[in-house]
């Protein structure tokens, strides 16, 4: 049976907080230490297509023998193949500032710290830095600002105007995302109107408590204006949103109960999901002692990852530069379905002939270094598809309509053969020449797979590809 939001709907209370730590607390408490039999069922149910409850979630968080992990992380990697194929989803984020009145205790570009290095892009740098992205061959930003008064939502309107108009040798930006300050209906229908992608924003933590000891002072103390936000974005018409806590200010069972909780909340009110789901874990940052930290294992963060892809089994997961390389491609097979890659950190980083890291310039530690042209030879050799592709947000399969595709299985019909498409613009236009036959190779292997009423429409675009033709979608 595949999964309906109204399943597990809940009253609608738009724009109220929804998140209560005792249920939560209760449930995980409940769920540790479940029976083999009773986490086997909880698996078939996921792997039947059928969306997790609370309930069945805390299950999965609380496993603890090996052998249990390994049923939940096989099972992991089997829904992901099942509804994204080999399909791996490459951006780059760009930030165009790091002023902030917040004071995040984990973070580098807090207010107090003094050795952080301040600098917010002018136009002409933003559109410097959007050329050399492009000439590399990129085609989806996530855009990222601090929160300070000079970000409004008129500058940020700007700004995401701006890199759309930036057509220079390597192609142009598709899509534009951005990860910014909540805002009330009105910024956010600005924002919008410029045509911004994925809205994403952080709750950090949701554990109240954590929260108000990490966030001492700034905007960001407000716990419900912020877990709020994309209620707001909703109203305002934005219907594709990124969730994201950050792993390691408390229990990473808590936090990933809140996520699906979030997302829970979201489809209930608004009959529309995230698009995305982050979890980055907390890493070094400039001028930041930051004790309370917890340490959060490898084999517990893989857990975390696979019981997110069983819980939101059509939602993508995000894993960052934040983690190092070996441990995202171990990932991959288990859930994530979404990279960075050639990132840089620093403000105004992708035209900067430094080399290596000046963690005063960064909000945090980058631990995966590798370029673009590093990253998509890895995927290729993995068997992976390295995807640039914004088809859906341009046909305008997003919001309600995404959900009707992506829930009905029929997205997968689109979704290699417009991957395929981008990978081979990008083989055609950056890669060198080993690297351009082996990803022909793989593109050729996948192209069986393409649905047998498209494979004809999609062989013929490739070969129109290779002839220079570009921007084909399905």
């Amino acid at each position: 049976m595949l999964f309906s939001p109204q399943q597990y709907a809940i009253p609608d209370r738009r724009g109220l907080p929804f998140i209560d730590p005792d249920e939560i607390r209760a449930m995980l408490l409940h769920g540790d230490g479940a029976s083999t039999d009773r986490i086997r069922e909880v698996v078939d149910r996921s792997l039947a297509l059928n969306r997790l409850s609370l309930q069945e979630t805390a299950i999965l968080l609380g496993v603890r023998s090996p052998r249990a992990r390994k049923m939940v992380l096989e099972a992991a990697r089997e829904l992901k193949y099942r509804i994204y194929g080999r399909r791996i989803v490459i951006f780059a984020p760009l930030y165009a500032g790091n002023r902030c009145t917040n004071n995040c205790s984990y973070c580098g570009f807090r207010a107090s710290n003094t050795e952080a290095v301040r600098m917010t892009l002018t136009e002409e740098q933003l559109r410097a830095q959007v050329a050399e992205l492009e000439v590399q061959g990129q085609r989806r930003l996530i855009l990222v600002y601090g929160e300070a008064p000079e970000y409004s939502p008129e500058y940020i309107a700007s700004t995401v105007r701006t890199i759309y108009d930036v057509h220079g040798s390597g192609g142009g930006i598709n899509r534009v995302n951005i990860n910014a300050a909540p805002m009330d209906v009105e910024g956010f229908r600005t924002v919008r109107e410029a045509g911004i992608g994925t809205y994403q924003i952080f709750q950090e933590s949701y554990d109240r408590q954590i929260y108000a000891r990490c966030h001492p002072s700034g905007r960001k103390r407000d716990y419900d204006y912020r877990l709020t936000a994309f209620d707001r974005a909703m109203e305002a018409g934005i219907d594709d949103v990124g969730l994201g806590a950050l792993i390691g200010l408390g229990d990473w069972r808590f936090e990933a109960m809140g996520l699906v909780r979030h997302a829970n909340h979201l489809e209930a009110c608004f009959g529309v999901g995230p698009h995305t789901i982050s979890f980055p874990r907390i890493r070094k940052a400039s001028g930041v002692i930051f004790p309370e930290a917890t340490a959060v294992a490898d084999d517990d963060f893989m857990l975390l990852v696979a019981v997110l892809r069983l819980a939101v089994p059509y939602t993508g997961l995000i894993l960052t530069a934040r983690e190092p390389d070996t441990l995202r491609d171990r990932l991959i097979e288990f859930g994530v379905s979404q990279i960075d890659a050639g990132t840089r950190l620093e403000i105004g980083g992708y035209t900067s002939t430094s080399e290596g890291q000046e963690l005063h310039r960064e909000q945090f530690e980058q631990m995966d270094t590798r370029s673009l042209e590093e990253a998509v030879s890895r995927l290729i050799d993995a068997g992976q598809i390295p995807s640039f592709c914004t088809a859906c947000y341009r046909k305008g399969r997003t919001g309600e309509h995404f959900m009707k595709f992506s829930t009905s299985g029929s997205i997968h019909r689109f979704c290699t053969p417009n991957a395929l498409f981008t990978l081979a613009e990008y083989l055609e236009d950056h890669a060198p020449d080993e690297l351009r036959a082996r990803g022909w190779r793989l593109i050729e292997s996948h192209l069986a797979g393409v649905d047998p009423s498209l494979r004809p429409t999609a062989t013929e675009a490739l070969a129109a590809i290779r002839a220079g033709k570009r921007d084909i979608l399905l």
